[in-house]
C-alpha cells in the first residue's frame, strides 16, 4: 500500500496536521495522516517513516509511522479502511450482510 518510504527524524508538531522531521540532514515540514496528539509516540529525536506526496501540495511527504522501542506504529489514520477494504475485495474476510463486491 505504500511506495518509497523513507526514515527521518521526528522534531517537533506544531499543529495536529504538520511535523518537522530532518530527511537527509535537511528540515522538513511534512503532513501528520492523524491528526490525534500521538503525544507518546511522537517525541522528539524518533525514528519516523514518510512517504511522498502524491498529489501536488504544500508539503512533500506524509508521516505515517514511527518506531516505538523495536516495534514500528502505524499512525496513518487511513490506512485501516483501505486494508479492510482490499482484505474484503481478496474474499479473505466474511463479514455478516457485506460482500467484498
Amino acid at each position: 500500500m505504500y511506495k518509497n518510504i523513507i526514515k527521518g527524524i521526528f522534531i517537533e508538531r506544531p499543529n495536529r496536521f504538520i511535523a518537522r522531521v530532518i530527511i537527509n540532514g535537511m528540515e522538513e515540514t511534512v503532513h501528520v495522516r492523524n491528526t490525534g496528539r500521538c503525544r507518546e509516540l511522537l517525541l522528539p529525536g524518533a525514528e519516523v517513516y514518510l512517504e511522498p506526496a502524491v498529489n501536488e501540495r504544500k508539503t512533500k511527504w506524509s508521516l505515517i509511522g514511527v518506531r516505538k522501542g523495536e516495534r514500528i506504529v502505524n499512525i496513518d489514520s487511513q490506512i485501516p479502511n483501505k486494508a479492510v477494504e482490499a482484505v474484503l475485495r481478496a474474499g479473505k474476510l466474511e463479514l455478516p450482510g457485506i460482500s467484498g463486491e
